[in-house]
């Protein structure tokens, strides 16, 4: 608690660093989206306007009135002063929004699939778009391989993610300070130029655009990009502090808009010339020729900072995604000491395939604006949900939350459906990588659902005596001296019954001591708690976890420690009972057995089950081990195949016939 308290003390580091970590993506946001939403304006298509003269002054103020507005509606009020409310133990994010409010209903498990795929999405777009902007800043003075240059700062951002971002992390912070004082600055240059931009702040220049413009549906898809960064925001709550968000979002604002504004001037200074793309990008005709590469530099470490806030996003995401049994059990590696700092290997190559996919399939940063943003207002959507459940829970005016849910249903709604006009250019790539990320979260819950009512669990108090008389009975063969069985049972008084099976039937196994360990996760993000039951005084023990659903579950480890508490207390003793070992003192050892379930072809399932339980065997293939995935050392581990449902002969009839 101490920690959380910590990170929402507003200081001048924590602002500092809020800038490093959580505004990137929307930071580096003007470096494409006047440039789309002109080319819609102007009609440009292979290079050639369609409509020339689109560009008055009226329609430059509308714009800028939309992007001003959208970054107060979206940005500010939704994210900034609402969902920075909807604080799980200091973390944010779209799994953690989940844990507060998933026994709500079981059905919004559903928003926060789609929701997570959206974001995972969206880390591919993020960095390919981002950086190739950047890189072809240089285009409009020089003549550069634009392609190979993005894909080696890709490759190398990819390669870096294996040792911790510590080191540059740290200089994240003053990078994006520098950054966006630039973009005040250059801004308000071309500002004072014509004071007359400022007119754009008032939203009925945006209501007018949105009203008399024949293309204003498909310009929203375009303003849109302004506000992409939004979900980042609140993801980052927990390395950052709502009151460093909060504080630091003010000079991120200003600084935005006064640069969108000092980029309209050129506009209409330019209106009869501008041909938007990479050669004529509005962001970096603003910037003075002997500027010109150092801004391009800058640009890029502004977009690596973006990309990488991204990537540490989605590998947050998926190690939140196993906790809570929503993705395949992965790799998960922890390169430094620092609290967050995690490195996924399978997410972060995969993440790097489709960056460079990207790349190659649309080649310009104009081209990708496509496929930019559709999965994000998707992802904002299912927030806008998983939002107004967490309102309602914390007992806000229904009138209050109707019309948070309505204003924002209706405005993410309408930025979806002109987003969607952009699906055949390539918005269907961002589509197609969602859905194949939603089968595999789809697939692996309702799997375990599936598991789950196959279970059967009988009372273990019916076989103390049977467990007893086992532990003591010489004539069979010791097994272990401490035998371990990870349980599902949520309550002491029940165990599965394929345990009891393992234990007595399959092949008596005789142990000094039997241990059950259950682990609970919990909807708090770093629950480290634990309870032991002496179900048979020193024959049966019960261990409980409880651990947060960013704690990783390395049982093996933490059995150990709760064991190494038990004998320093008294209260067990794991001396082995072998009489040449028991007069040395010498501990006796350990076994864990974990039952692996098949899918027996008798099993009964409908098609539809079927085939999920056929998709998730195939995916847990492909996944970790279950002793590697609980941490286990595999030479203490003996590893039982099960069959899924137990075909019994009462399931069958059979008639005799007479000899």
């Amino acid at each position: 608690m101490s920690n959380h308290k910590n990170v929402n003390a507003l200081t001048a580091g924590g602002v500092l660093i809020s800038l490093g970590i959580v505004f990137g993506d929307i930071g580096t946001s003007p470096l494409y989206t006047l440039n789309a939403i002109f080319k819609i304006i102007l009609g440009v298509k292979k290079g050639l306007i369609t409509n020339p003269g689109a560009i008055t002054p009226d329609v430059v103020l509308g714009v800028l009135s939309c992007i001003i507005w959208t970054l107060t509606l979206q940005t500010t009020i939704k994210y900034v002063i609402i969902t920075l409310r909807a604080d799980n133990k200091g973390e944010g994010g779209i799994f953690s929004l989940f844990s507060l409010v998933r026994k709500k209903a079981k059905w919004l498990v559903v928003p926060a699939i789609i929701g997570g795929c959206a974001l995972l999405a969206d880390g591919i777009i993020t960095p390919s778009i981002t950086v190739t902007s950047a890189i072809e800043g240089l285009t409009s003075k020089f003549d550069v391989p634009v392609i190979p240059i993005v894909l080696t700062i890709l490759t190398m951002l990819f390669i870096i993610q294996q040792f911790g971002t510590n080191l540059v992390g740290k200089l994240f912070g003053p990078v994006m300070f520098v950054w966006f004082g630039i973009l005040g600055v250059l801004g308000i240059l071309f500002i004072v130029k014509d004071l007359s931009i400022l007119r754009a702040l008032n939203p009925y220049y945006a209501i007018h655009l949105l009203v008399t413009n024949h293309n204003a549906f498909y310009i929203l898809g375009g303003v849109f990009l302004c506000t992409t960064g939004a979900e980042a925001l609140y993801s980052d709550l927990g390395h950052c502090g709502r009151n460093n968000i909060r504080i630091s979002w003010i000079f991120v604002k200003l600084t935005l808009i006064l640069n969108y504004l000092g980029q309209g001037v050129w506009i209409l200074q330019n209106s009869g010339n501008f041909l938007p793309g990479a050669k004529m990008n509005p962001f970096f005709m603003i910037v003075p020729d002997q500027f010109q590469i150092g801004m391009v530099i800058l640009a890029t470490m502004a977009a690596i900072i973006a990309s990488q806030a991204l990537i540490s996003g989605s590998f947050t995401l998926i190690s939140e995604a196993v906790r809570l049994n929503l993705w395949p059990k992965i790799r998960i590696v922890y390169p430094t000491v620092s609290k967050g700092q995690l490195y996924v290997p399978s997410i972060n190559w995969m993440l790097w395939i489709g960056c460079c996919g990207i790349v190659l399939l649309f080649k310009e940063s104009e081209r990708m604006d496509a496929a930019y943003g559709l999965s994000i207002t998707i992802a904002m959507l299912m927030t806008t949900i998983l939002v107004s459940f967490y309102l309602r829970s914390r007992r806000f005016p229904k009138y209050s939350i109707l019309i948070f849910f309505v204003t924002y249903i209706i405005i993410e709604g309408t930025f979806l459906v002109s987003n969607l006009t952009k699906f055949v250019h390539g918005g269907w790539v961002t589509v197609l990588i969602g859905s194949v990320l939603f089968t595999i979260m789809w697939s692996w819950f309702v799997a375990r659902k599936i598991k789950n009512r196959f279970v059967k669990y009988v009372e273990i108090e019916d076989y103390y005596q049977i467990l007893s008389e086992l532990s003591s009975d010489e004539s069979v063969p010791k097994y272990s001296s401490q035998l371990v069985y990870l349980t599902s049972a949520n309550f002491k008084t029940e165990i599965e019954s394929k345990i009891i099976y393992s234990i007595i039937q399959k092949e008596p196994k005789r142990a000094d001591v039997y241990w059950l360990v259950h682990v609970d996760v919990m909807d708090e993000p770093y629950t480290l708690d634990y309870k032991v039951e002496f179900l048979i005084p020193g024959k049966l023990i019960r261990i409980d976890f409880r651990l947060g659903f960013r704690v990783e579950q390395r049982v093996n480890l933490l059995y150990r420690k709760v064991v190494e508490e038990l004998v320093k207390n008294g209260e067990i003793d794991i001396t082995s009972q072998y009489t040449s070992l028991n007069k040395h003192k010498i501990a006796g050892d350990f076994r864990f057995v974990l039952l692996e379930k098949h899918l027996s072809k008798f099993t009964k399932l409908s098609f539809y089950e079927r085939q999920i339980m056929d998709y998730y065997f195939i995916l847990k293939k492909l996944s970790l081990s279950e002793e590697r995935s609980f941490g286990l050392d595999s030479s203490y581990v003996d590893v039982e195949k099960v069959p899924l449902i137990f075909v019994t002969p009462d399931d069958i009839e059979l008639n005799r016939l007479a000899v």
